[in-house]
């Protein structure tokens, strides 16, 4: 039985076509050192990309590209409905309808489930405000926690909940701005495999009904499989295989995480 349940698109104020991603010769170097080299690909609207490779192969530099928390060094990163992002514009609308799953929950511990889970609508209210928050933020705050199977706690400080309770929290806060743009960085590290699936499943649904853009970091690789159209695998940086799932095979896994000759260069 599927955990989630789509929340009408009525519940929310009017979005924008569902955005489609392009990134174009990527490169990101911190400190001296190249984090991402010359990374071209793409990510379909409806569809479910996972983004796989070694640790430290540059997954979550990408993922904060894709979000604006990190300015590439050069390259272009494109979004169908609005072209180049190349301004503070541009990227505050393709965020207007961006969330952000993070592997560290990003969770303010004193604040009940709930209360994190409006932090999502943060921008609808002044932070110092005595006003309730809109009606649409706190129904869509209480459905996302009905989705993940939490609502029955939503008054519960977050510093109560285990780890993989807290992951629930962190997906019901992205769920609850019924995103085009829906993002992941290891959004299951914290739950026990059934759970993962189930609710990765029922992330996919929503990928695919609502023509979500769904690009996920996953270090399990049995459950990118089992969750992706398509597989962009990086290491040391730079892409090393870009295609449909079915043709990430055990000899293209074994090439994933085969370590890079130290001689490589690059942006």
């Amino acid at each position: 039985m599927s955990m989630l349940h789509l929340v009408p698109t009525s519940s929310f104020p009017p979005a924008a076509a569902a955005p489609a991603l392009s990134v174009d010769d990527l490169c990101v170097a911190r400190g001296g050192r190249s984090i991402l080299r010359n990374v071209s690909t793409s990510f379909a609207a409806g569809a479910v990309t996972v983004v796989v490779g070694p640790s430290g192969a540059g997954k979550t530099t990408l993922l904060n590209v894709l979000n604006g928390l990190v300015e590439p060094t050069s390259g272009d990163v494109f979004a169908t409905e609005l072209g180049p992002l190349h301004g503070a514009e541009s990227w505050a609308a393709l965020r207007a309808h961006t969330a952000t799953i993070f592997q560290d929950h990003a969770l303010i511990g004193r604040l009940s489930a709930y209360e994190n889970v409006l932090l999502a609508f943060a921008e609808s209210r002044h932070p110092l405000s005595l006003l309730p928050w809109p009606r649409f933020a706190r129904e869509a705050a209480a459905k996302a926690l009905e989705e993940v199977g939490l609502l029955d706690r939503a008054f519960e400080r977050v510093e109560n909940f285990s780890g993989g309770e807290r992951q629930r929290i962190g997906i019901a806060r992205a769920l609850s701005r019924a995103p085009r743009l829906l993002l992941g960085d290891e959004p299951f590290s914290s739950l026990d495999p059934p759970l993962a699936r189930r609710l990765g499943d029922d992330l996919r649904t929503l990928a695919v009904r609502k023509g979500v853009t769904l690009v996920l970091v996953l270090h399990q690789i049995a459950l990118a499989r089992a969750l992706a159209d398509r597989i962009v695998a990086l290491n040391d940086g730079r892409v090393v295989f870009d295609g449909p799932v079915e043709t990430f095979d055990d000899a293209a896994e074994q090439m994933v995480f085969t370590p890079p000759p130290s001689n490589r260069k690059g942006c």
